[in-house]
């Protein structure tokens, strides 16, 4: 099996035990609502978030209300789900700059979204994709770590596994994989724990555990 045979072979496993459906983990009505939500995942779990977010976006159901919130208040309100302070302060800034300069609009290119205070490429490729479907590879914690696994990338840095499996996917996957690898890395691929005996990507994955 060559190389790409193989690639085209992790893809096809992953589409039929995942499905091909595109599913975000994020709740959210709106497009700065997903911003903020992803902004509020750092370091935190979606479930969490989702939590956090039912109450938080009927507080502040405006980007106005959030770009006028006192930061000490913001922070109670995000608290739980940690770095709060830091979170605060970018949504704050945040939500100013998508009124002042944006007219209230989440922008759709690379640039103008990272930008935006506490927005990084991640968070940008997750909009893009989510909200404008620009084929984007989002590289998270389970992206980099199980990629790496699987002999698809090899860099250090969520930047450069983003690059490698750019070259690697082809485009229809860009997403689909970043949802479809999520769901393998909290259920059949845990970090700690990996269940390689039950995993159906075994024979092609180097770093599969005998």
């Amino acid at each position: 099996m060559t190389e790409e045979e193989r690639v085209r072979e992790i893809l096809a496993r992953l589409d039929r035990h995942y499905t091909r459906e595109y599913k975000c983990y994020l709740n959210y009505e709106t497009p700065w609502q997903l911003l903020i939500a992803v902004m509020l995942s750092a370091q935190c779990t979606d479930a969490r978030v989702n939590l956090v977010t039912e109450k938080l976006f009927r507080k502040y159901d405006t980007l106005e209300k959030f770009a006028g919130a006192e930061l000490s208040e913001l922070e109670q309100d995000i608290h739980s789900t940690g770095f709060y302070h830091n979170k605060a302060k970018n949504i704050i800034a945040c939500t100013k700059a998508l009124i002042e300069r944006h007219g209230g609009r989440v922008p759709e290119s690379l640039e103008e979204l990272t930008a935006l205070a506490g927005v990084g490429r991640k968070t940008a490729n997750v909009i893009r994709g989510n909200i404008y479907h620009e084929p984007s590879v989002v590289v998270d914690t389970h992206v980099m770590r199980i990629s790496r696994k699987l002999g698809l990338a090899c860099g250090n840095t969520p930047e450069k596994v983003e690059t490698e499996l750019m070259e690697v996917l082809p485009r229809d996957h860009w997403i689909l994989y970043n949802i479809q690898i999520i769901t393998h890395g909290r259920g059949i691929c845990p970090a700690r724990s990996p269940k390689c005996r039950e995993c159906f990507l075994r024979e092609l994955c180097p770093a599969a555990e005998e």
